[in-house]
C-alpha cells in the first residue's frame, strides 16, 4: 500500500506522542517521555506554535513523524533543528523515513535556513549510514551537553540558595 506524507494536524497528537514513546523505547529510555498531549498541542497548534510535525501515512493509518523547529545560530542565523524522525518498527525499509526526512529538507530549503542540525546515537549505524549518504556531516568532535529539570533546579539552588 502506498504512503504519503503531510503536515500534522492538532487531532494527530495523540499519534505524535504514540511515535515519540515508540521512539524513546527504541533508544532505549521509555522512562523519559514526560511530555503530555495537553503539552504538544499547546505548543505545537495553539496561538504561537514552537514546532511543525510532518506525518506518514499509509492506508489513513500514522506510521511515522519528523518533528522539527526553528533555531538561530549566532554564526549562520536561521536554521532548523529536527528533534526526532521515527517509523513505526513494522513500516520499516519502504522508504518511509526517507521520504519524511526529503519533506523536512525541502521545507528548510524553502524557509531559506543555512542549516538543518540533529543529532543520532553512536549506535544507530543505520541512520549514520542514511545520513552520510545524502551528504550530512557527523560531527564526532562536539559533545551534545544538557541539564535535566532536576540539575537545572539543583544549579540554581547552588548559585542562589532558592528554587
Amino acid at each position: 500500500m502506498p504512503f504519503s506524507t503531510r503536515e500534522a494536524k492538532k487531532s494527530d497528537v495523540p499519534e505524535i506522542l504514540n511515535l515519540i514513546r515508540e521512539l524513546a523505547v527504541f533508544e532505549k529510555e521509555p522512562e523519559s517521555v514526560v511530555v503530555t498531549e495537553a503539552e504538544l498541542e499547546e505548543a505545537g497548534f495553539g496561538s504561537h506554535p514552537e514546532f511543525k510535525c510532518f506525518i506518514a501515512e499509509e492506508g489513513g493509518v500514522v506510521v511515522g513523524m519528523a518533528f522539527i523547529y526553528f533555531r538561530f545560530s549566532t554564526w549562520v542565523g536561521r536554521t532548523i533543528h529536527l528533534e526526532d524522525l521515527i517509523v513505526k518498527a513494522a513500516y520499516r525499509g519502504k522508504g518511509i523515513g526517507g521520504a519524511l526526512y526529503t519533506r523536512v529538507m525541502r521545507y528548510a530549503a524553502n524557509q531559506k535556513v543555512r542549516r538543518v542540525e540533529w543529532v543520532v546515537l553512536d549506535w544507530n549505524k543505520n541512520a549514520i549510514s542514511f545520513y552520510k549518504k545524502t551528504g550530512a556531516t557527523i560531527m564526532k568532535d562536539w559533545y551534545l551537553t544538557q541539564m535535566d529539570e532536576t540539575g537545572l533546579k539543583r544549579f540554581i539552588q547552588t548559585q542562589d540558595g532558592s528554587i
